[in-house]
């Protein structure tokens, strides 16, 4: 019997980590790549929620009038720093051409078809990762002050419920039924059923780690800087260390990092980074038992094990600016609004990098260069609701096999 060929996976966050188990069921010898510990990226302090019925891409109808507003809001959900504009400003004009009504409904149909299957992905490896005290599929709810806010959303809620997302109204009543700690003022709500989230979006990751590791797989920390080609192919990945990586497949799944390593192999894409901020506080006697969306305030606020954690907005400033966590405790303000009971004492703050393109959909794609490259970053917000199902995806492309769905929207040449 020969051997199983070997993919080199560069990015062992939760989409690579979900591409390596996916890779190990298809029969391949696995080894993920990454610079850092694994899961300590964007992966570690994200809001942790199983966001499935987020079919919506970013850029929406009106989406362009209010940036201005939002701009002159030092506490606004979009943040841009003026140094960053002239290289962020073609990803910009890709973006507000994604917001056309007819591509957003073109776009929420091609992003539903991979949340659809979000749960059924995940459920087996949650089972054999037992994990299943660490996920919790209670949905999210949305709470608006104002029969108007909530009718300001229509056309959003509309989209969605037509591309099969379950999504329930409720009256006051039932919204301080299922969140008494709620601030006054809230008049009613949407239940969107099918959310889930996780205690601690670290320990989740690494418990799919765990997984991936106890089924043969290896993990290799490199700074890949460049790849050996051979024949024309890559072949070997070379480390800044030194030391050369080989493989028969490489698929490419470093996030908001995965631009300059795509582009040495042949394939330049419009991926950038929406910096998000957030705030982790101990509960303090407060009780938040599922994660609440206020759309007037653009925040989510989680419960998980070590605390709530309150968070939402962008800042667009690429990688290397150093984090403004002004913003975090921006949006902290504003959950306070929402959960008056919220103290500051003894919380921790973060930023991270969401990896996204222009159209709000991920790049799932074989490389249209090289027969043995492969491509899976860009997923925006819904990198840990998605992971499974991209897993999946990409190990058909890498074994042959038909895909479940039409991977064109995804190919990492569609602009």
């Amino acid at each position: 019997m020969s051997d199983p060929q070997h993919v080199l996976v560069i990015g062992a966050g939760i989409v690579g980590v979900n591409v390596g188990l996916s890779l190990q069921k298809q029969g391949f010898a696995v080894t993920l790549a990454d610079k850092g510990e694994p899961g300590r990226a964007t992966s570690f302090g994200n809001a942790g929620g199983l966001a499935v019925s987020e079919c919506a891409p970013i850029s929406m109808p009106g989406t362009l009038k209010n940036v201005p507003g939002w701009l002159r809001d030092p506490n606004g959900p979009l943040t841009l720093r003026l140094s960053y504009l002239p290289k962020m400003l073609p990803w910009l004009l890709r973006f507000i051409a994604a917001g056309r009504r007819n591509r957003v409904e073109q776009i929420t149909t091609e992003l539903a078809a991979i949340l659809h299957s979000a749960w059924d992905d995940y459920d087996p490896l949650i089972r054999d990762a037992k994990l299943q005290d660490a996920v919790f599929r209670d949905g999210a709810m949305a709470v608006y002050r104002s029969e108007q806010g909530r009718r300001g959303d229509d056309y959003y809620t509309d989209l969605r419920r037509r591309n099969g997302v379950r999504l329930t109204d409720l009256s006051r009543d039932e919204v301080y039924e299922r969140e008494p700690d709620l601030a006054p003022g809230f008049v009613c709500g949407v239940l969107e059923e099918d959310w889930g989230r996780v205690l601690d979006p670290y320990k989740f990751v690494m418990g799919l780690y765990q997984l991936f590791l106890d089924r043969g797989g290896k993990f290799q920390t490199a700074d890949i800087a460049d790849f050996v080609y051979q024949a024309g192919r890559p072949r070997s990945a070379i480390n800044r260390a030194g030391d050369n990586i080989g493989f028969d497949h490489v698929v490419m799944c470093c996030g908001a990092w995965s631009r300059h390593l795509a582009a040495r192999l042949g394939s330049n894409v419009p991926l950038d980074t929406e910096r998000g901020y957030n705030t982790t506080v101990p509960y303090n006697g407060v009780t938040l038992n599922h994660m609440v969306i206020s759309p007037d305030d653009s925040i989510v606020l989680t419960p998980m094990e070590m605390g709530i954690r309150v968070g939402g907005a962008v800042e667009l400033a690429g990688l290397d600016a150093a984090p403004d966590y002004s913003r975090a405790s921006a949006l902290f303000k504003k959950g306070q609004q929402v959960f008056p009971g919220l103290r500051e004492d003894g919380g921790t703050q973060w930023m991270g990098f969401r990896p996204s393109m222009p159209d709000s959909k991920p790049v799932i794609s074989a490389s249209p260069r090289h027969d043995n490259v492969y491509f899976a970053f860009g997923h925006g917000h819904l990198g840990l609701t998605m992971g499974a199902t991209t897993g999946r995806l990409l190990a058909d492309l890498v074994a042959g096999r038909p895909a479940s769905i039409d991977m064109t929207p995804y190919r990492i040449n569609r602009f």
